[in-house]
C-alpha cells in the first residue's frame, strides 16, 4: 500500500526538519568550540614560573589545587578594575593616606601659627613686651614648618609616582601572562605549591580527584549540545504548528486593516479641514476611478504626510482604512530592517507582493508607512557607508514604488515628522507625488478637535469649548485628546456627574505645568520669592503694550516648576514684529528682575527664563535679521524645518569677528530688555508688593482677579520705556 500525497508530504516535511535541525546542532557545536576556544575570558593555561610571578605581585585571589602527588592548579586573579585591593598597592595607599595626614596638620599649624605672628604685627603698640617677644620664636617655628611641609610633599609625590609605576608593572604583567582571562590553569609539585601558597598567604582548597568525576565532565560539556537540539526542536515544531517555515524572517510585519476593523472614519478627524480633503480624494478616486479617468486625470501614486508629533497623520490613515473599500496595508518603517542582512529588503518585496495579490480584481490597494524616516534615511551617511542592510531595504522600496505597473492602482501613503532626513529620490515626483503637511491646528480647528473628543463626555452647562480653544495655543490633536481625558478623570476623582469648567482648566494646568505637587515643602523665604518673582512677570504682562495677556498666576508648585505665570494671546499669531518679540523678552526676564529689586540678590528661579530669553535673542539677531548692528543677514543654518519643531543652529562657514559680533548683540538685547524690565517694575513697585502679598494669600489669581487687583494702580511706562 502507498502512501497518499499528504502523507508523503509530512514525511518530507518531517525529514527536511530532522536535516535542517542536525546542520544546525553541528554549526552550533563548531561555533561554540570556536568562541570557548578563543575567548579571552576562558582558563588559560600558563607556565607554573608565571604562576609564581603572579603570586609574587599579590594579583592570585583563589586556588584549587586537584590531583594527589602533581597537581593541577585552577586559580583566579584579581581583576584589573580592582587593582586598588592589591596588598602592595593597598599598603603604598595607607602610607600616601598617612602623609597626607601629616601634611594636613602641618597646614593647620602653619595657618594657627600664621594667624598669631599676624595678630601681634597689626597690635604691636598695644602689646605688652613679654608677647612682643613670642614673635621671633613664632617665626623660626614657622620656618621650621614651612620645611617640614616641603618634605611631605616631595614624600606624597613619590608615594604616587612608586604606585602609579607599581600599578603599570602589574597591568603589565597580567595583559603579559593572561591577557584579558582571569582564570588560569598550571600544573606543580604539590608540596611546592602548598609552600609558595602559605608564603605568600592564599587561601587555596585541595579536591582528590574522584573515579567518576570524568563521566559528569563529559556529561557536564554535552549538556549545551542538549539544550541547543531541544531549543530547535521546540522551535520547529511551532514553526511548523503555524504554517511557516524556517527562518522566515523576510516575510513583511504589515497588517492588513479592513474596514469592519477599523472603526475610525472622516468623521473623527477634525481641525485639518483642508488635510482632509486632500486624502479624501484619494478615497474618492478609489470608489470611482472613472470620475477621474475619463478626464485624463491620473491618482498620486504616493502621498506623503509631513507634520509635528501629534497632529493626526495616523489618525489620518486609520479614517482612510476606514473609509475606503480596498485592502489597506499597515506598518511601521521600523519593521523592515532588522540584524541579518537582506531581511529588509526581502519584506518589502513581500509587502508589495502580498498588496498586488490582494488588490486583484479590486479597484485598488493601500500602503501605509508610518515613521517612514526610521527606513527612508539618506543614503551615503553614517558609519554604515554606501551598503549597510538600512539602505538596501530603502533601494528596494525605492525599486517597488517606481516598478509597478500603472493599471496595479498601488498607492503609497506615508507619514513622518522629519522630511528634512528623507532621500531626495523618495520625494520625486513619480514616487511621493504629493507631500501634504499636517499643521498644528488653529483656534477653530482645536474647537473642531475638543468636540470630537468631548462627544461621549457628560460636560457641565458652563464648559466652553470656543474658551478652552482660545487658552490652548500650541496644542496639537494629542495634546487636546489628553486634556479631555484628564478632565475627565479630575472629574471622576472629584465625584462629580458631570465634567465642568474647573476641570478642563485644572487639566490644562495638568498638561501644561505638570501635576501639583502638595508635597514638597517650601520654606517661607522661598515662597516670598517665588511670589515676587512671579508678580514681576504677571506684572510687566500688563504693562507692556505688546505682551500677551496674562491669564492665571500660580505659586503653588507642579511639575518641575515652583510657579508660573501663564499668558495667552487673544488670537493665534503666525507673525512677529521686533517690538513683540523685545515685549516678550522682557516679560520673561521681569521675575528675576522683580528678585533683585526687592530682595537685592538672584537666584536659580530665573534659569529657565534665561534660556527662554537666549533663545528669542538668538533668533532675532541670526535667523530674523533684527539686529542694526549686522543688518538683515540669516546667518542660521536650518537643520529641517522650523515650523516642524527642529531647532535653528548656528552656520559656523562666517567669520570669527562675525561670530563675535553676534554674541555681542545677543548679549546687547538681553541686557536692554532687563534694564527695561527693572525700569518698568521700579516705577511700579507699590503695585509689585500689592500683587505679591495677594498672591501668598490666596496662590493662584486668575486674569480677571488681577485686572480688579491692579485697577488704578498702575503706573504706565514712559515713551521711552514703552
Amino acid at each position: 500500500m502507498f502512501p497518499n500525497d499528504d502523507e508523503q508530504q509530512r514525511r518530507i516535511r518531517n525529514l527536511r526538519n530532522i536535516a535542517l535541525v542536525i546542520i544546525v546542532v553541528i554549526f552550533s557545536v563548531i561555533l561554540l568550540q570556536a568562541f570557548f576556544g578563543s575567548s579571552d575570558s576562558a582558563e588559560k593555561q600558563i607556565r607554573y614560573s608565571e604562576f609564581l610571578a603572579l603570586l609574587q605581585a599579590g594579583q592570585v585571589v583563589t586556588v584549587t589545587l586537584e590531583g594527589t602527588s602533581f597537581v593541577t592548579v585552577l586559580g583566579r586573579v584579581r581583576p584589573a578594575s580592582a587593582l586598588a585591593e592589591n596588598p602592595q598597592i593597598a599598603e603604598l595607599d595607607a602610607r600616601r593616606s598617612q602623609e597626607q595626614q601629616r601634611k594636613e596638620k602641618i597646614e593647620a599649624l602653619l595657618k594657627y601659627q600664621s594667624r598669631r605672628l599676624a595678630w601681634i604685627e597689626t597690635l604691636r603698640s598695644e602689646l605688652p613686651p613679654q608677647v612682643l617677644s613670642a614673635a621671633p620664636v613664632i617665626q623660626r617655628q614657622l620656618s621650621g614648618l614651612a620645611l617640614r611641609h616641603a618634605e611631605v610633599e616631595r614624600s606624597l609625590e613619590a608615594l604616587v609616582q612608586a604606585r602609579k609605576e607599581k600599578a603599570d608593572e602589574i597591568s603589565a604583567l597580567m595583559q603579559r601572562i593572561l591577557g584579558k582571562a582571569e582564570r588560569f590553569r598550571t600544573e606543580a609539585a604539590l608540596d611546592d605549591v602548598r609552600q609558595e601558597l602559605r608564603q605568600y598567604k592564599v587561601d587555596y582548597d585541595y579536591k582528590k580527584p574522584e573515579d567518576s568525576s570524568w563521566i559528569f565532565s563529559a556529561l557536564l560539556s554535552l549538556l549545551p549540545f542538549f539544550i541547543i537540539l531541544l531549543l530547535w526542536y521546540g522551535m520547529m515544531r511551532r514553526m511548523q504548528g503555524e504554517g511557516s517555515s524556517a527562518l522566515n524572517f523576510g516575510r513583511s510585519q504589515a497588517k492588513l486593516v479592513t474596514k469592519e476593523y477599523s472603526r475610525v472614519t472622516f468623521d473623527d478627524v477634525a481641525g485639518i479641514d483642508e488635510v482632509k480633503e486632500e486624502v479624501q480624494e484619494i478615497v474618492d478616486y478609489l470608489k470611482d476611478p472613472q470620475k477621474f479617468t475619463r478626464i485624463g486625470a491620473q491618482i498620486p501614486k504616493g502621498v506623503l504626510l509631513v507634520g509635528p508629533p501629534g497632529t493626526g497623520k495616523t489618525l489620518l490613515a486609520r479614517a482612510i482604512a476606514g473609509e475606503a473599500d480596498v485592502p489597506f496595508f499597515s506598518i511601521s518603517g521600523s519593521d523592515f530592517v532588522e540584524m541579518f542582512v537582506g531581511v529588509g529588503a526581502a519584506r518589502v518585496r513581500d509587502l508589495f507582493r502580498r498588496a498586488k495579490e490582494e488588490g486583484k480584481g479590486k479597484r485598488g490597494v493601500i500602503i501605509f508607512i508610518d515613521e517612514i524616516d526610521a527606513v527612508g534615511r539618506k543614503r551615503g551617511a553614517g558609519i554604515g557607508g554606501g551598503h549597510d542592510e538600512r539602505e538596501q531595504t530603502l533601494n528596494q522600496l525605492l525599486s517597488e514604488m517606481d516598478g509597478f505597473d500603472k493599471n496595479e492602482h498601488v498607492i503609497i501613503l506615508a507619514a513622518t515628522n522629519r522630511p528634512d532626513i528623507l532621500d531626495p529620490a523618495l520625494l520625486r515626483p513619480g514616487r511621493f507625488d504629493r507631500k501634504i503637511t499636517v499643521p498644528p491646528p488653529d483656534s477653530k480647528g482645536r474647537e473642531a478637535i475638543l468636540k470630537v473628543h468631548t462627544r461621549n463626555k457628560k460636560l457641565g452647562p458652563d464648559v466652553d469649548l470656543k474658551v478652552l480653544a482660545r487658552r490652548t495655543p500650541g496644542f496639537v490633536g494629542a495634546d487636546l485628546e489628553n486634556l479631555c481625558n484628564e478632565a475627565a478623570l479630575l472629574a471622576a476623582r472629584r465625584n462629580k456627574e458631570f465634567i465642568d469648567m474647573k476641570d478642563f482648566e485644572d487639566a490644562i494646568d495638568r498638561v501644561i505645568a505638570g501635576i501639583e505637587r502638595k508635597g514638597r515643602l517650601l520654606s517661607e523665604e522661598e515662597k516670598v520669592k517665588i511670589a515676587y518673582h512671579e508678580a514681576g512677570h504677571a506684572l510687566l504682562g500688563k504693562l507692556l503694550p505688546k505682551a500677551d495677556p496674562v491669564h492665571r498666576i500660580s505659586i503653588v508648585p507642579r511639575g518641575e516648576a515652583l510657579g508660573y505665570t501663564l499668558q495667552l494671546p487673544l488670537n493665534d499669531k503666525y507673525l512677529f514684529t521686533k517690538e513683540e518679540l523685545l515685549d516678550r523678552m522682557t516679560g520673561i526676564l521681569g521675575g528675576r528682575a522683580a528678585e533683585e529689586i526687592v530682595f537685592g540678590e538672584i537666584s536659580t528661579g530665573a534659569y529657565d527664563d534665561l534660556k527662554k530669553a537666549t533663545e528669542i535673542a538668538k533668533r532675532m539677531v541670526v535667523s530674523y535679521g533684527m539686529s542694526e548692528r549686522i543688518g538683515p543677514i540669516n546667518l542660521g543654518q536650518e537643520n529641517g524645518n522650523v515650523f516642524l519643531g527642529v531647532d535653528l543652529v548656528l552656520n559656523r562657514e562666517h567669520s570669527e569677528k562675525m561670530s563675535a559680533l553676534v554674541d555681542e548683540e545677543i548679549k546687547s538685547i538681553i541686557e536692554s530688555c532687563y534694564k527695561r524690565a527693572k525700569d518698568l517694575l521700579q516705577r511700579n513697585l507699590q503695585a509689585l508688593h500689592k500683587l505679591a502679598k495677594k498672591l501668598l494669600e490666596v496662590e493662584v489669581l486668575e486674569g480677571e482677579q488681577l485686572d480688579v487687583l491692579l485697577k488704578d494702580s498702575l503706573v504706565p511706562p514712559s515713551p521711552t520705556l514703552a
